[in-house]
């Protein structure tokens, strides 16, 4: 991977919407500026062209995990890079599943249509 112009850590949170099954992992503290759209998915940008945000639908199906153990994540790593025409995103994060700890490390790349600089970000809780 290649160095990144922008790097960003920080610390995060992440909420789970069990009607909707909306998974949504953000970075706090930064301040939102756009979001931008794909066909599961939304990623909020903040004023300084960083991602800082994943909003995702119908999260158990795409994740591939039921939708009780997506309400208790005690531990998850958010990082998203941008390099050229991609944006990937990697979510390393541990669930519940029948009374034992999965750690899950799904990568999501998506096409940089928005032309967002490169970047990469890092976010832990």
């Amino acid at each position: 991977m290649k160095a990144q112009n922008k790097h960003l850590e920080g610390q995060g949170e992440v909420d789970y919407d069990y009607s909707n099954d909306i998974l949504f992992f953000k970075v706090k503290n930064r301040k939102y500026n756009k979001s931008i759209e794909f066909e599961n998915l939304v990623i909020d940008i903040d004023n300084e062209d960083f991602i800082t945000g994943i909003q995702i639908f119908d999260a158990s199906k795409f994740l591939q995990v039921n939708k009780e153990s997506l309400r208790n994540i005690p531990k998850w790593i958010f990082q998203a890079v941008v390099i050229g025409e991609n944006i990937e995103i990697r979510l390393n994060y541990e669930t519940i599943v029948r009374n034992k700890t999965v750690e899950k490390n799904p990568i999501i790349v998506r096409e940089n249509k928005a032309n967002l600089p490169s970047s990469e970000m890092i976010c832990e809780v």
